[in-house]
């Protein structure tokens, strides 16, 4: 799968779904019947969604690990702890589950953002938080992370 593209405002509805927008679910098409993985996100108060391709890769990553060793248990445990699987229904609605719902405080407004291969979910208000909260030490970060002049790795 290519690399997902936007920032979209939506809401959820009472029962906590979630109409995909339009153009986000044009990009997701060929992945839509495949279903998805719903989880908390590791860093951030928001959720993460993976198509289930995705989510197989990561997994392939994640089974590597050695299971005697009680830090990597520890990880796979809390890593994979509240994850479901979703599917996108015929309207192009998605159902968050009430536990990831509250994970997330997630309330009427909601904020879907791509994250190169995956989808990130958030609270509005939460979303604009962690976005005025990142300006401050982006510059800085962006140097740290994109900026290696040494290696093939920066981008120039």
């Amino acid at each position: 799968m290519n690399s997902l593209i936007g920032t979209y405002e939506c809401k959820a509805d009472a029962k906590g779904r979630l109409m995909l927008p339009a153009a986000l679910k044009k990009q997701l098409t060929p992945v839509l019947q495949n279903g998805f993985v719903l989880k908390r996100a590791v860093f951030q108060p928001c959720l993460e969604l993976y198509p289930m391709a995705e989510w197989e890769l990561l997994m392939q990553k994640v089974n590597k690990l050695n299971r005697f060793k009680k830090k990597n248990n520890d990880f796979i445990r809390r890593f994979t702890a509240g994850v479901k699987m979703v599917e996108v229904d015929t309207n192009g609605r998605l159902l968050i589950p009430k536990d990831l719902i509250n994970f997330a405080a997630i309330s009427k407004d909601i904020v879907v953002s791509s994250a190169v291969n995956i989808v990130e979910i958030w609270d509005k208000e939460k979303y604009e938080q962690a976005i005025d909260d990142a300006t401050v030490d982006f510059a800085d970060l962006a140097e740290e992370v994109m900026g290696q002049d040494e290696s093939d790795d920066g981008i120039s």
